[in-house]
């Protein structure tokens, strides 16, 4: 019975297409868009403004546009947070006890929290803890959170987010 379904659904949905196809008629080429009532009201775009710059960190002019610039930074130091969100992290006997799922900023936009994913397999029916950020330690690729251990972290309450 099932078989049957989808055969006719197959079947009809082929009819189907070459009339869909036919029913549309391009419009005429000096045709304009019809305005959107629906649509809020947006400023235009005034396209002979000034154009605009990024930083001039590193001078690499992009080809046609003129004084227009692309950033290049190169970090001397620090750490991107794209790095650690998402990688294991390990204690100081190199096992992994969980993965780095966020990370919380204080008011002065500094690390104060690590919320660490615990047990679950591949991210289905773990649960997050928090951590204080200054007790994770970063070494080259590697987070460590030095005295951690699956079952203490498992043992702290559920971390929630609020607003």
């Amino acid at each position: 019975m099932n078989t049957r379904f989808r055969m006719a659904a197959f079947a009809a949905l082929a009819v189907s297409l070459p009339t869909l196809a036919i029913a549309q008629d391009p419009p005429p080429p000096n045709a304009k868009p019809a305005p959107d009532k629906n649509a809020p009201d947006t400023p235009s775009i005034d396209t002979k403004a000034a154009p605009a710059t990024a930083p001039q960190i590193s001078n690499s002019p992009i080809i046609g546009t003129p004084n227009l610039t692309v950033a290049t930074v190169k970090m001397q130091a620090g750490l991107r947070a794209s790095k650690l969100i998402g990688a294991a992290v390990f204690n100081s006997a190199n096992q992994q006890i969980g993965t780095m799922d966020d990370l919380i900023l204080d008011t002065q936009n500094k690390a104060s929290l690590a919320v660490i994913s615990v047990g679950g397999f591949l991210g289905v029916g773990g649960k997050l803890v928090a951590v204080p950020y200054s007790a994770v330690h970063v070494e080259g690729a590697k987070v460590v959170l030095p005295d951690g251990t699956k079952n203490a972290l498992d043992k702290m309450p559920g971390f929630t987010y609020t607003g």
